[in-house]
């Protein structure tokens, strides 16, 4: 059983060496742009929740 998983830690380290990891600069960048697109789109269904409850109550209320 402890064999195992000595075999499955030793493989694990050997499959991360081969990952290709992003820069500072890359990680930074491409959370930057996933935090503004959620903005964008949050903003966006906002909006449409505000137009859409108005219209409700306008006209069923």
């Amino acid at each position: 059983m402890i064999s195992k998983a000595v075999t499955f830690v030793k493989e694990a380290k050997i499959e991360l060496s081969k990952v290709t990891w992003l820069t500072k600069q890359q990680t930074l960048r491409y959370t930057l742009l996933v935090i503004v697109i959620s903005l964008v789109v949050a903003a966006f269904l906002g909006t449409l929740d505000y137009f859409f409850g108005n219209m409700v109550e306008k006209y069923l209320f």
